[in-house]
């Protein structure tokens, strides 16, 4: 075969992939033809549309994975769930994740199967029961489309993941741009890759950066990240066109000496000039600071049963931020969490968009459970309720370009759905009282839910002897 059939042969392959993934992203996972409707009655509807007033008693339909129509004919059939008293929200999303995927220690072999392998079920219940049904993992890899694959075709019960691909400079593994052209090239190998978003990271020097950002614009991609190091002192030259999102509040303190309010409200005006948003993730500082003076409030965390043995191990032999802690640098993590409420206070003040995301994998900031702290965390900040819950339903849609799918209660939008016993708009403590959760149009009541979660802690907690960070990590070392 020559070289213009080979090309041939990969045009006509290529179109078929295209036309397969197209059919895949209109019609979802394959459904049952006689799919039953499922009909929440009697509900106080929150649709988080700007402007919009809760819809009292209304009655919703989803067909397939669909909301059918919202005070429409019940359909003949239809399973039907009392929301008297209850009331719906759309699904969460959180906005700032890191997945764990199976590991490697030390040089890897060919055909080698990992040293240490999650199962993908047992990542993705913590995020479910806790009602969130979209994430952005800011430093995706093979495993995570792994991930992404096997709830897209029904064989894991999780969120919709989006993906972002990480760029960093200096020395290491993985994307390391040091030019611009390599910058550039990373980004358009990261889209035909099949990534959705573009990382920053912290060893970036400025023309790479700026390179990179140019060629995600040109790739219809967006950036979320850090401000690189090299803008220390002169942060307002990270501010190029297309930076589309500060990914922590710390990126911030880091360019502030005196971490008062006359700093934050520049840097608020500064990302509300370029159209930057923010990710504050309060509560991963509210945890480092925990740790900085001890681990006692992480081995006495409900929440970590549902972390993985290892990583468990991991958070309690080997905390950097608590074997690092010094007086001066705990008294410094206690100062950061009181700037970012500042940062909040701030940006909120001019404006600018802000999106709820908990880091998720920081040691303390637990899969699922962690965005509620966040969310409680932004209102004690200053956001009102509905605010911290836009910042985690229709914001996040806005800003990732899903807003004619998520992020709103709408007919025709995808069936991602929270039901709550109690009015989060009063108390957004509220949302973690959950009913019940509709996934891509599957309904999971609390009872099942619980039932995940407790099949969950059960396996870790058994499993606990088994898994010892350090053995674990120096085994193929040694």
């Amino acid at each position: 075969m020559n070289n213009t059939q080979s090309l041939r042969l990969f045009a006509r392959c290529s179109l078929l992939t295209c036309l397969l993934t197209v059919s895949f992203m209109r019609h979802g996972p394959q459904q049952d033809n006689k799919t039953k409707s499922i009909v929440l009655k009697n509900v106080h509807v929150i649709p988080m549309t700007p402007g919009s007033a809760v819809l009292d008693n209304a009655t919703v339909v989803i067909t397939g994975n669909r909301i059918a129509s919202i005070n429409g004919t019940i359909p003949a059939g239809a399973e039907v769930i009392d929301g008297k008293g209850r009331w719906l929200i759309p699904g969460l999303a959180d906005m700032h994740v890191h997945l764990a995927a199976d590991a490697f220690f030390g040089p890897k072999q060919p055909l080698q199967s990992p040293d240490v392998v999650f199962n993908t079920q047992d990542l993705m219940t913590p995020f479910i029961a806790n009602g969130v049904t979209t994430v952005l993992d800011l430093n995706a890899n093979m495993e995570t489309f792994g991930q992404k694959k096997e709830i897209e075709h029904g064989h894991v019960i999780g969120p919709r993941i989006a993906l972002a691909a990480l760029i960093n400079g200096g020395k290491g593994q993985g994307r390391i741009a040091n030019t611009p052209e390599e910058g550039r090239l990373f980004v358009r190998s990261a889209k035909a890759e099949g990534y959705d978003f573009i990382k920053l990271y912290s060893e970036l020097n400025e023309e790479t950066f700026a390179a990179i950002i140019d060629e995600a614009a040109k790739q219809g991609m967006k950036t979320i990240g850090h401000i690189p190091d090299v803008f220390q002192g002169k942060v307002e030259n990270a501010f190029v066109p297309n930076f589309g999102m500060v990914a922590h509040a710390e990126e911030f303190s880091k360019q502030s000496d005196s971490l008062n309010m006359a700093d934050a409200k520049r840097f608020a005006q500064l990302s509300k000039q370029h159209g930057t948003w923010l990710t504050p993730t309060l509560t991963t500082m509210d945890w480092i600071a925990s740790q900085a003076y001890s681990l006692d409030r992480l081995k006495a965390s409900p929440t970590l049963q549902y972390v993985h043995p290892l990583l468990q191990s991991k958070w309690l032999t080997a905390n950097n931020y608590n074997k690092n802690a010094t007086p001066e640098r705990a008294a410094y993590f206690d100062d950061l969490v009181k700037f970012h409420v500042l940062l909040v206070q701030a940006f909120h003040e001019a404006g600018v968009p802000m999106v709820a995301g908990s880091d998720a994998g920081v040691s303390g900031v637990v899969i699922g459970f962690a965005l509620h702290d966040e969310l409680e965390q932004l209102v004690k900040a200053g956001l009102t309720p509905e605010e911290a819950l836009a910042a985690a339903t229709r914001l996040p849609a806005v800003w990732m370009g899903t807003d004619s799918q998520l992020g709103t209660i709408e007919a025709g939008k995808l069936a991602d759905l929270v039901l709550l016993d109690a009015n989060p708009l009063t108390d957004i403590n509220n949302t973690r009282k959950i009913a019940g959760v509709i996934v891509n149009g599957k309904w999971l009541p609390k009872t099942k839910t619980d039932a995940m979660l407790a099949d969950l802690s059960k396996r870790n907690t058994a499993a606990k002897e088994q898994f010892d960070w350090k053995t674990t990590i120096n085994r193929r070392k040694n």
